[in-house]
């Protein structure tokens, strides 16, 4: 049983606790650090937590194993490599970090201090994805072709002003830190990491906050295309379609922490005029949040490292970065290609046009 404290006790970080307090015999949520605690004091009395005003006090625990992240974006890395350093196996909520660079520090921070890092996407345990995955593994759906999906709600009407999902340091890209990560996720599971990226991204409705209209499209290394879209200031829904040679699945529905259902449609070689009607598939009820942290505490207990070096957790990083480059520059990008400040290439572009052409020989 692995003794984990959590940073973070809002709506999200309680529905963590929830998922396996007194559910699992792996992992229980024994403290909380908050900046109010009074303001939870009453959820953490029902669940057994103790409550810290301090997280570093929290990390001084030696009756703490591990540490579950549900704070700003902007804080992961930062809190990551502390817990590190105290010893503590770590689990964030998505996303990893805002950049590439803090990212791969955190990554080596666990590694150094050997302890495991995991990242909360959990998609990853949905049945129907894990199914989609197996189909283009073994040839069901043929070669992957095209990915596409959407993650959209009523985001910004939900927070005020001044909260922090309403910063554009928080929430670069719009929703693609809130929601579109989770797409981005599930594609570099299917299919592998990103070739190029070519993103628009803007705010249409409040005259405040995050960008409420995202889109990118994709290109997979092995070939494949994709595209994301996320809408942070309309009604909620979601989708992600998977085309291959042979045929499509889809999943997507309002509701996206139930578990999914999904349709699938094959083609007949025989009759490929035939308009065939896709069947639906339906899986166990499964809670994915359970999964996931299950998932982290038998890592812990097996000293096993989740995110690594030149894994997937990282190269989404990247992407995310190389999305929002490419919302500035209007043009498509190569993720982790595009470092150079934008300063510096138009200085770099200026003195290429200025540079006389060479004297012709007499």
């Amino acid at each position: 049983m692995i003794n984990a404290a959590i940073i973070g006790l809002g709506r999200w970080g309680q529905n963590l606790v929830n998922s396996v307090q007194g559910k699992s015999d792996r992992i229980r949520f024994v403290a909380g650090a908050v900046r109010t605690p009074a303001a939870v004091q009453a959820y953490a009395d029902s669940q057994g937590m103790r409550l810290f005003d301090d997280y570093r006090k929290m990390l001084a625990d030696p009756k703490i194993d591990a540490i579950v992240l549900a704070t700003p974006h902007s804080l992961h890395a930062e809190l990551i490599i502390a817990a590190a350093k105290a010893g503590k196996h770590v689990f964030t909520e998505k996303p990893f970090t805002l950049t590439t660079e803090s990212a791969k520090e955190a990554v080596r921070a666990c590694a150094r201090n050997k302890v495991t890092l995991a990242v909360g996407y959990n998609w990853r345990f949905q049945p129907a994805l894990q199914e989609i995955r197996k189909m283009l593994g073994d040839g069901r759906l043929g070669k992957l072709l095209h990915i596409e999906g959407n993650f959209c709600g009523p985001s910004v009407y939900w927070v005020t002003q001044d909260h922090w999902r309403q910063s554009r340091d928080e929430g670069p890209a719009g929703g693609m830190t809130g929601r579109g990560v989770h797409v981005l996720d599930a594609m570099l599971y299917l299919g592998g990491h990103v070739k190029s990226v070519y993103a628009q991204s803007f705010r249409r409705v409040l005259d405040y906050g995050i960008d409420d209209t995202t889109s990118t499209l994709l290109r997979f290394k092995d070939g494949a295309s994709g595209y994301i879209g996320t809408c942070v200031a309309t009604a909620e829904t979601w989708r992600m379609q998977v085309f291959g040679s042979n045929g499509w699945v889809e999943v997507g529905d309002v509701e996206h922490l139930s578990t999914w259902q999904m349709r699938v449609c094959l083609l007949d070689r025989d009759k490929l005029r035939e308009r065939k009607r896709p069947q639906l598939v339906s899986f166990p009820d499964i809670s994915t949040e359970r999964a996931e942290l299950e998932h982290f505490a038998r890592a812990v207990a097996g000293k096993q490292p989740l995110a690594v070096a030149g894994g997937d957790e990282i190269h989404g990083v990247t992407v995310l970065e190389a999305i929002l480059e490419s919302t500035r520059r209007g043009e498509p990008v190569k993720p982790g290609r595009h470092a150079a400040p934008a300063k510096k290439r138009a200085a770099a572009r200026k003195t290429i046009r200025k540079k006389k052409p060479a004297a012709k020989k007499k």
